[in-house]
């Protein structure tokens, strides 16, 4: 009898996570995951060997940008054709063991787009920052507005079918990322929820974003500059 199971691959843009990564990798369940993708986007650590030696299939992305390495993820993942994908940061901030539960909906109840929301879920204190607290309010808010659609959270523990994804024709290429993601879900009528998930405090230090001035006010101004854009 053919397994009926859905192909499962997991999306993991990296950069510098040799410390963190055997976490996230050693805490993904291996009975639900098909093919773990790690994207190493430019790191000048062991990110990549680390990822090897998890069992990862490694892609090499010079580009410095989280849209970058998601794309590279995505157009390598067109030639195994998973049934769905899930994105993962390497930071081990999320939970990948919560893997089933952010897929369920999709699996048994034909969602199509699945957000791991951390505003609903439970977060380990000053996991996220004030900065981020703010910039997802402001940006969910907006998309409220322009597209009639209520998210809690741009969170980037993810699931999407591969196919509703190809569709979207993702482009970008740095932070705006999730929010176009979310934005084009809308207005191409997919089928969206959120479930709740855990978050805690990176444990490789400061996030590269929302640690940072200078990752704050552009990721800030990326989100927003999308969030506006797909609404002429």
């Amino acid at each position: 009898m053919p397994d009926s199971r859905p192909r499962i691959a997991v999306l993991i843009p990296a950069l510098n996570e040799e410390t963190t990564l055997p976490r996230v990798l050693a805490d993904l369940p291996k009975d639900v995951v098909e093919e773990v993708v790690v994207v190493d986007n430019g790191s000048s650590d062991r990110t990549a060997t680390i990822a090897r030696a998890g069992g990862a299939t490694v892609l090499n992305e010079p580009h410095r940008g989280y849209g970058w390495a998601c794309l590279a993820g995505v157009a390598y993942l067109r030639t195994k054709k998973p049934d769905i994908v899930v994105f993962l940061d390497g930071d081990y901030s999320d939970y990948p063991e919560e893997l089933p539960a952010v897929v369920q909906p999709i699996v048994e109840k034909e969602y199509d787009l699945v957000i791991g929301s951390r505003t609903k879920g439970t977060r380990e204190r000053g996991a996220l920052l004030p900065q981020a607290r703010f910039g997802n309010a402001l940006a969910t808010s907006l998309i409220r507005l322009l597209y009639g659609f209520s998210y809690s959270d741009l969170g980037p523990f993810r699931a999407i079918r591969f196919s509703s994804l190809l569709d979207l024709g993702m482009k970008d290429c740095t932070y705006g990322w999730t929010v176009e993601m979310q934005i084009k879900a809308v207005r191409h009528g997919l089928r969206i929820t959120e479930v709740p998930v855990h978050y805690r405090k990176r444990a490789g230090g400061k996030s590269k974003v929302s640690g940072t001035l200078r990752g704050t006010v552009l990721a800030g101004y990326k989100i927003l500059w999308t969030v506006f854009r797909y609404a002429r």
